[in-house]
C-alpha cells in the first residue's frame, strides 16, 4: 500500500523527476567520460609530450569527484524537498518512521542506480560524438581514445553506488528524526536577513582586497611560482564569499531604500525574494562563481592552444611549400593551389659548392625568418645581402636539402652562373592565401616531393624536425592538441555540473515560493508581472557569479602569457560558446520553477 503511494507520488510530480533525473544521468555520463580519459594513460601520454598533463588529469578527476558530490547533494535536497509533504501525509495516515525510511532508502538508490546505469550509456555515446567532433570537425589529433572503457565503467558505478548510498542513508535519517509538523512547514520558513551596514562595509571592503591580492599574485605567477597561486587561490575564494556575502546584500540594502524603484512594478518583492535568498545562497554563489571561473578558464585556454598552432607554424618558415627540383607533374597541383607567390630560383651544385643567380633575388627577395629577442619576424634579402651576409644566407640555407647546407654557398652573376658547366636544379617557394585551407593539398605535395627527390627529406633529424611548414603544424598539434581536448572537455563538463548545482538549489526552494506568488496573484497582480520578476530574481543569482567569474578569468590568463603568445586574442569564440549554453540554463531554469509557483494562476 505504502509502495503504491509513492508510486503515486511520483507520477503526479513526474515532471520534476525527470529533471532530477536527467540531472543525474548527466552527471554520470560527464563523470564516465572525463574518467574514460583520466584512466586512459595511453591516450594521455601519447597525445601531448609533456609527462605533467597525466597528473593533471588525475587532479581534474578528483575535482570533479568533489563537484560531482556536491551536485548530488543538492539534487537529493531537490527530491527531498519535493517529497517531504508526502512523506509527513503518510506518517500522519499511520505508517511508521522505520517503513518510511526504507521507503526513501529504496527510492534514493532505485534512482541513484538507474541514472548511472543510463548516464554510463549515455556517457559511451557522447565519448563517440566528442572524439568525432574533435577529431574532424577541430582536427584534433587524438590517439588510443577508446569511446568504451572498462576501468572508467567500474570506477563510475562503484562512484556513484557509494554515493548514492550515503545519500540514500542521510535522506532515510534526517526525514524520519524531523517532526511531522516540521515536514509540513519548512518550506515556509524563510531565512531572517538581519546585519548592520557596518559589518557589511568591513565584509565588502575585506572581500574587494582579498580579491586584489588576488588578481596581483596571478599576475606574478610566471616569477614567484607556486606560491603565488596558492596564495591567489586562498584570498580569491575568501574574496569571493565576502563579496557575496557582504557586496550584495549591502548593495540590496540601498536599492530597498529607493522608494523609486522599489515601488516600480514589482522590484520591491524581488529586493525581498533576493534579500532572504542570498545569505542562504551564499556558499552556493561563491562555488558556482570559482567553478565559473575553471570552466570558462578551461574552455578559453583549451581553444587558445589550437589558436598558438598556425601561430607557431608560421614562424617556423616563411613559406608554405618549399619544393626541391620538383618535377613537372606536381605544378599542375601548385597552381591548383592559387598561389599568392611562386617563385624558382635557380641553382647549380658541384662537390662543395651550391652557386645561385644574384639578379634572382634581386628582382625576387627571398623571404627568412629572423629571431631577435625571442621574437619571430620576416625579413627579405636581395642578391647582394645574400653575397654578403652569413646571417641573410643561413636563412637561404634552411630552404635546401641536408646535403646542400653544409656546402659553400655563392651568389654569382650571371655570365658567372651561364660558364659553371653543371647541371641546373631549382629551388621553388610558394606562399598561399590560407594555410589551413590548403593543409591537405600541401601534405600531399610535401610527400610527393619527399618522394621524388631522395629519402634525406624525410629524415626529421637531418631536417631538424621541421623541415617544410607541414611538417611543423604536425609536430605543434601533436603537441597541443591534448591540451585542446582537455580545456574543451572539462569546461563542457564544469559548466554542466556548476549550473544544474544552481538550478537544483533554485528549483529546491521553489515550493517555498508558491504561497507568496499565490497571494500576489490574489490581490491582482498581472502574471505578466510576476513572470517578469520571476526571471529578474532568478537571473540575478544566474549573472552576478557569472560577472565574478569572468573578471577572475580575465585576471587568470595573465597565468598563461609565456605559455600563449596572446592568451586574450579571439576569447570572444570561447565566451560566446559558454554564455550561450549558460543562458540555456537560465532558460530551463526559469520554466521550471515557473511551472512550480505559477502552476495554479490562471
Amino acid at each position: 500500500m505504502l509502495l503504491k503511494l509513492s508510486l503515486t507520488g511520483i507520477k503526479g510530480k513526474l515532471r520534476d523527476y525527470l529533471v532530477l533525473f536527467s540531472g543525474l544521468v548527466m552527471a554520470s555520463a560527464i563523470f564516465y567520460m572525463f574518467e574514460s580519459m583520466a584512466t586512459n594513460k595511453a591516450f594521455l601520454e601519447s597525445n601531448s609530450i609533456i609527462s605533467a598533463v597525466v597528473m593533471i588529469f588525475h587532479l581534474g578527476s578528483v575535482l570533479l569527484a568533489i563537484i560531482t558530490l556536491v551536485y548530488i547533494l543538492y539534487a537529493n535536497s531537490f527530491l527531498m524537498t519535493m517529497r517531504q509533504k508526502d512523506y509527513a501525509m503518510f506518517m500522519m495516515l499511520g505508517a511508521k518512521g522505520r517503513k518510511i525510511a526504507q521507503l526513501i532508502f529504496v527510492e534514493t538508490l532505485f534512482i541513484g542506480l538507474l541514472a548511472t546505469v543510463v548516464g554510463s550509456v549515455f556517457g559511451v555515446g557522447l565519448s563517440v560524438v566528442v572524439n568525432q567532433l574533435l577529431t574532424k570537425q577541430l582536427d584534433v589529433q587524438v590517439q588510443h581514445f577508446s569511446p568504451f572503457n572498462t576501468e572508467a565503467l567500474l570506477i563510475t558505478f562503484v562512484f556513484f553506488i557509494i554515493l548514492f548510498l550515503v545519500s540514500a542513508v542521510i535522506n532515510a535519517g534526517s526525514m524520519v528524526k524531523k517532526p511531522i509538523l516540521t515536514l509540513l512547514r519548512a518550506s515556509e520558513t524563510p531565512t531572517k536577513s538581519q546585519r548592520k551596514n557596518s559589518i557589511l562595509f568591513i565584509e565588502a571592503l575585506c572581500g574587494i582586497a582579498f580579491l586584489a591580492v588576488g588578481y596581483w599574485m596571478m599576475t606574478q605567477a610566471n616569477e614567484v611560482g607556486l606560491t603565488a597561486l596558492v596564495i591567489a587561490l586562498v584570498t580569491i575564494v575568501l574574496g569571493t564569499y565576502l563579496v557575496f556575502h557582504g557586496v550584495l546584500i549591502f548593495i540590496l540594502q540601498l536599492l530597498k531604500r529607493s522608494d523609486h524603484l522599489v515601488l516600480k512594478k514589482l522590484n520591491g518583492f524581488t529586493f525581498s525574494q533576493l534579500s532572504f535568498r542570498i545569505q542562504d545562497y551564499t556558499r552556493m554563489l561563491s562555488m558556482v562563481a570559482m567553478l565559473f571561473a575553471l570552466a570558462l578558464g578551461a574552455l578559453t585556454v583549451g581553444l587558445g592552444f589550437r589558436n598558438e598552432i598556425p601561430k607557431m607554424t608560421e614562424k617556423t618558415s616563411p613559406y608554405d611549400l618549399v619544393l626541391n627540383n620538383a618535377q613537372k607533374a606536381t605544378q599542375d597541383e601548385v597552381e591548383a593551389l592559387k598561389p599568392i607567390e611562386n617563385t624558382t630560383y635557380l641553382q647549380k651544385e658541384d662537390d662543395k659548392t651550391v652557386y645561385y643567380l644574384k639578379d634572382q633575388f634581386n628582382s625576387k627577395p627571398l623571404t627568412a625568418v629572423v629571431y631577435e629577442k625571442n621574437t619571430a619576424r620576416k625579413t627579405k634579402y636581395d642578391g647582394n645581402k645574400l653575397a654578403s651576409d652569413v646571417q641573410a644566407m643561413d636563412g637561404l640555407r634552411s630552404l635546401e636539402l641536408p646535403s646542400q647546407q653544409t656546402k659553400e654557398h655563392q651568389v654569382v652573376a650571371q655570365e658567372r652562373f651561364e660558364s659553371l658547366d653543371l647541371p641546373v636544379k631549382q629551388l621553388q617557394v610558394v606562399k598561399v592565401k590560407d594555410f589551413l585551407a590548403a593543409l591537405p593539398q600541401l601534405k600531399k605535395l610535401t610527400v610527393e616531393n619527399e618522394a621524388i627527390n631522395n629519402k634525406e627529406l624525410s629524415d626529421s633529424a637531418a631536417m631538424g624536425g621541421l623541415g617544410q611548414k607541414v611538417d611543423a603544424y604536425i609536430v605543434f598539434n601533436g603537441m597541443f592538441s591534448g591540451f585542446e581536448f582537455m580545456g574543451f572537455f572539462l569546461g563542457i563538463a564544469f559548466l554542466t555540473m556548476l549550473a544544474s548545482c544552481l538550478m537544483f538549489k533554485i528549483l529546491s526552494g521553489a515550493n517555498s515560493d508558491v504561497r507568496r506568488y499565490a497571494m500576489l496573484n490574489k490581490i491582482g497582480t498581472r502574471k505578466s508581472l510576476l513572470k517578469a520578476s520571476l526571471r529578474k530574481e532568478i537571473g540575478i543569482l544566474f549573472l552576478v557569479p557569472g560577472i565574478l567569474g569572468v573578471i577572475h578569468v580575465l585576471f587568470g590568463l595573465q597565468m598563461f602569457t609565456t605559455l600563449l603568445s596572446e592568451p586574450y586574442s579571439g576569447i570572444a569564440v570561447p565566451f560566446t560558446i559558454f554564455f550561450v549554453l549558460y543562458f540555456l540554463y537560465y532558460v530551463l531554469t526559469v520554466w521550471l520553477y515557473s511551472g512550480i509557483v505559477l502552476k495554479k494562476i490562471k
